[in-house]
């Protein structure tokens, strides 16, 4: 009797996951909890462990492939018995649970054998040889870029990056021309293609832009980060701009929603979770910061510490990016004078901020030196109108210019 193992429930409102790594191979033997595959659902992996011991007969996706909740993952049995499953995906009324995922097995009449193919020529220096061996590579399915095919280290490499992948590569670039790399749209980079597109086809994008003079909370910034050293905490001007941002929410609450295009009602949150975009190796993820408006300064700079680190070394959670109600992204570490975010899709609006720079500006009828910075208000002009948008604006730049307003607690 063979089992067939269907992507589980791995997260509330998920339906389906991207086949990140098969963690076994066919033939391999597993017991109960042993990891079998990696999946990315919402730009989180997760680690899918074996429901029962025996042998992997059969994987049912490829690496790289969408799989719908419910649909077979891998066949697992005993040693040498046979399945005829496919990989097509079931409807909902088709999943089994758990209990009824065991089937009979019909044994196929064996066929005449296939005529065997001459093995292809490999050409290889014994140097790749050996590398192909220390990397564990399959040289016959490596496609050889070099002089008549021959395949070198950098073909090598590539397809072990690729995870075993046979891509299309073009030859080295001459001194006179350029050349091509086709690369894989998979994983995290898949996931906010996805979401982009989704984003920019639904939400009626536009940008308000104004600019903040940052002075009084650069030098607040400075005298108060001798207190928060000691608690190891890189206090940024990230928190301050959340302080700002929350008695802004509560004032013009429609930038605190999301809409629900179905049932065509813009949903009005009465808490504060903000999700910060966070650039990673792999691509861009947003932690949420839940219940931001009950955090002092320092705690929200503990907080934003702790998950950026955790979204770089890829160890979010589905609940650590889940649930925002505001998007905040910060390019100002990187440069560019301003951008217009795209919208953090179903919320209504996202703040991008920039860098801090010192300008001349007139200030009580004096040109003076100020730390000034730009602040750009994506929303979406369905739910909201420019007026609004401008006012609320107008609050943050309020409770920055004039950080006392923002209560802040410095001890």
């Amino acid at each position: 009797m063979v089992y067939e193992f269907r992507l589980p429930d791995i997260g509330e409102g998920v339906a389906e996951g991207e086949v990140v790594k098969w963690l076994v191979k066919e033939g391999a033997v597993v017991r109960e909890n042993d990891p079998l595959v990696e999946i990315m659902t919402d730009k989180v992996n997760v680690e899918i462990p074996s429901p029962k011991k025996g042998t992997v007969l059969k994987l049912m996706a490829k690496e790289g492939e969408v799989v719908k909740v419910g649909q077979v993952l891998l066949v697992i049995g005993e040693t040498g018995e046979q399945t005829t499953t496919t990989a097509a995906t079931p409807s909902i009324l088709e999943i089994p649970t758990p209990s009824q995922a065991k089937t009979d097995i019909v044994v196929p009449t064996p066929s005449a054998p296939a005529e065997v193919e001459k093995p292809k020529e490999i050409l290889a220096t014994p140097a790749t040889r050996k590398l192909a061996r220390d990397l564990d590579v399959n040289l016959s399915l490596v496609q050889g870029t070099g002089p008549g095919g021959r395949i070198i280290d950098e073909d090598v490499r590539r397809f072990k990056k690729s995870g075993g992948k046979v891509l299309a590569v073009t030859a080295p670039a001459s001194e006179k021309g350029g050349g091509e790399e086709r690369v894989p749209l998979r994983g995290i980079r898949r996931k906010i293609a996805e979401r982009m597109i989704k984003s920019k086809r639904t939400a009626a994008h536009v940008t308000h832009v104004d600019e903040v003079d940052m002075t009084e909370i650069v030098q607040l910034r400075e005298r108060i980060n001798e207190s928060a050293e000691k608690r190891v905490v890189k206090l940024t001007f990230l928190p301050f701009i959340i302080k700002a941002l929350i008695p802004a929410l509560k004032q013009y609450p429609y930038l605190n929603a999301t809409l629900d295009d179905e049932k065509e009602e813009i949903v009005l949150k009465r808490y504060y979770n903000i999700g910060i975009a966070t650039n990673t190796a792999q691509g861009l993820l947003v932690p949420v910061l839940k219940d931001a408006d009950h955090k002092s300064i320092t705690q929200l700079a503990e907080e934003i510490s702790k998950l950026s680190e955790r979204a770089r070394t890829g160890q979010l959670t589905l609940d650590e990016i889940q649930g925002s109600t505001f998007t905040i992204t910060n390019v100002g570490g990187i440069g560019g004078v301003f951008a217009t975010p795209i919208i953090n899709y179903p919320e209504v609006a996202i703040l991008g901020l920039h860098k801090i720079t010192k300008r001349p500006v007139v200030k009580d009828n004096q040109i003076v030196i100020r730390d000034m910075t730009y602040l750009s208000l994506s929303f979406d002009h369905r739910v909201l109108d420019g007026a609004m948008a401008a006012e609320f604006v107008n609050v943050i730049k309020q409770c920055l210019e004039d950080p006392k307003l923002l209560l802040l607690e410095t001890e």
